[in-house]
């Protein structure tokens, strides 16, 4: 064999090594809440942005998009809190609905003043959740995000899942977007997730 046949060989065993290892992610993904009839995520209690508790049991019934993030985020959750909310003007336009959710995984900054502010810039529609770091902590990894602190000081930032979770009305993962997904295809995702 020679080099350029090896280095082929190798990078298609590294894709093929890449969609296994997304296919496993997805159907475990999937299987969370689908195979069991559970819904998915882990049950939790944080607190809104106008200071009130608010728990997973008042999204039953409702379809709905999370989203970890911070306020602080430079790129990804501004973008993705304003496309969510241009969809969902869209779609209410259509006689749908859904709801938009945004956890902080910054809840050492992000009070919920601090949300309020951020997210009526955005959207009255969007209800954003913190809490105690450990409650944030134990929320994310039981949806199957990860986030963590990035530098020192003041101007941090916080590495996270970027992904934007579908949850239907009866509380199973319907689907995810991905950040910079075809608008395309997030159109239709969430289309299905709304029932228009």
């Amino acid at each position: 064999m020679n080099t350029r046949t090896i280095i082929q060989t190798g990078l298609w065993a590294v894709v093929a090594l890449v969609a296994g290892i997304l296919a496993v992610t997805y159907f475990n993904l999937v299987g969370q809440s689908s195979a069991s009839g559970e819904p998915y995520g882990t049950p939790f209690t944080l607190v809104d942005q106008n200071g009130t508790s608010f728990s997973s049991d008042q999204l039953k019934g409702k379809p709905y998009a999370l989203f970890f993030g911070y306020t602080h985020c430079p790129d990804v959750c501004p973008t993705t809190l304003f496309e969510l909310a241009s969809h969902h003007d869209e779609i209410e336009k259509k006689g749908g609905d859904f709801r938009i959710v945004f956890v902080t995984v910054d809840p050492e900054r992000d009070t919920p003043a601090i949300l309020k502010d951020y997210v009526d810039a955005v959207s009255p529609d969007i209800v954003a959740l913190t809490g105690e770091k450990g409650d944030v902590a134990r929320m994310a990894k039981g949806w199957g995000a990860f986030f963590a602190k990035s530098g020192e000081g003041e101007d941090y930032l916080m590495d996270h899942t970027s992904t934007t979770f579908l949850i239907d009305a009866e509380g199973h993962l319907a689907g995810t977007i991905a950040y910079g997904e075809d608008p395309k295809t997030v159109t239709g995702k969430l289309d299905r997730l709304a029932g228009v």
